[in-house]
């Protein structure tokens, strides 16, 4: 069931794996020789085709978000690639089946176990690169917009960092759900690309004030919900944005993690301002979530109405320039590590 490999300290068992070798900069991250994975209780072993990279693995490198207890060290939440092996009491997948999977850490390696629950079945039409950049995406988003945020069809959504994997799958996901979509980027050929992905409008924050474009868009009402990866001093600036009732719902901290509040706007337009980080959350909480994306967002991406935007590609071994470029800021949509 498992491929052989050339004998080597960890015997026929190893595999190659990209190590954080100390907090830092992209060069800190290094192939290595690791032992492989097996598939414990409730897991499976994936051969991994290709991985996703996201904004929390550049955290993890740089030693400001380090792995849940029990977590591999190494880097990696979204896998995509062939089930290996089925550990006891696993259901739902066999050797030789295309998964893709929310990983807790690990998959920046040739091999990575899973709990079952936390994979899905490769949608229909769509690559292994392709693949890999849904789970952290799409879990992230449909829990918190769509939970947590609880957007309903005809409300509206405010995506910051329009640009970014998770911006480009609330963009698209909105869309096809029937809600409007607003998305803050950072230059004018970037509103171009999230109009083309389905977006009400694009706003440039650099040369735009998104409050005040909010509200001539919305004819002053304002937004239902807003995906907010910035936080800090953007808080305040949601609330202005915000309908009556609205949901700011904030998922990172690239602003900073404190910021001053108009509480009096909170008290007398009854908004709400909620958040969470989805890799510390149990598998069951992880495995409900699948279950959801398998029944509303899997007929959707089969149906071509949704698609991974993926804007580069590396070899695993070239895991520091992905996460250059990830730094740099000018992608749009996915960067994927092939294996």
């Amino acid at each position: 069931m498992m491929t052989a490999f050339a004998t080597s300290k960890f015997g026929s068992h190893a595999m190659i794996a990209i190590e954080i070798t100390q907090p830092g900069g992209p060069e800190v991250l290094k192939p290595a020789e690791r032992p492989m994975p097996s598939a414990g209780k409730g897991e499976i072993l994936i051969k991994v085709a290709a991985a996703g990279v996201n904004r929390p693995d550049v955290a993890q490198r740089q030693g400001t978000y380090p792995p849940p207890p029990g977590a591999s060290d190494l880097p990696g939440l979204e896998v995509a690639g062939t089930v290996a092996a089925v550990g006891e009491g696993a259901q739902g997948f066999a050797v030789g089946d295309e998964v893709c999977a929310l990983v807790n850490g690990g998959g920046y390696a040739e091999y990575c176990a899973v709990p079952a629950t936390q994979a899905l079945p490769i949608p229909k039409g769509l690559s292994m690169v392709e693949a890999a950049g849904i789970p952290e995406t799409y879990f992230t988003v449909w829990s918190n917009v769509f939970m947590r945020g609880r957007l309903a069809q005809g409300e509206s959504l405010l995506v910051h960092g329009g640009a970014s994997g998770i911006g480009t799958t609330a963009i698209q996901l909105a869309k096809a759900l029937g809600n409007p979509v607003y998305a803050t980027v950072g230059s004018d050929d970037r509103v171009a690309a999230v109009e083309q992905l389905g977006a009400t409008a694009g706003i440039n924050y650099k040369s735009q004030d998104f409050v005040e474009e909010v509200a001539r868009l919305t004819d002053k009402r304002g937004v239902d919900v807003v995906l907010d990866m910035v936080a800090g001093d953007y808080v305040n600036r949601d609330l202005q944005c915000m309908a009556d009732d609205g949901r700011i719902v904030i998922i990172a901290l690239l602003g900073g993690a404190k910021g001053q509040i108009d509480f009096n706007r909170v008290l007398r337009r009854r908004q709400t301002i909620t958040g969470s980080t989805l890799r510390p959350r149990s598998a069951e909480f992880k495995g409900e979530v699948a279950q959801q994306l398998k029944q509303h967002v899997w007929p959707l991406i089969e149906a071509g109405r949704l698609k991974p935007v993926v804007h580069a590609t590396f070899p695993l071994k070239d895991a520091a320039k992905a996460h250059a470029m990830m730094e740099a800021g000018e992608h749009v949509g996915k960067i994927v590590l092939t294996v």
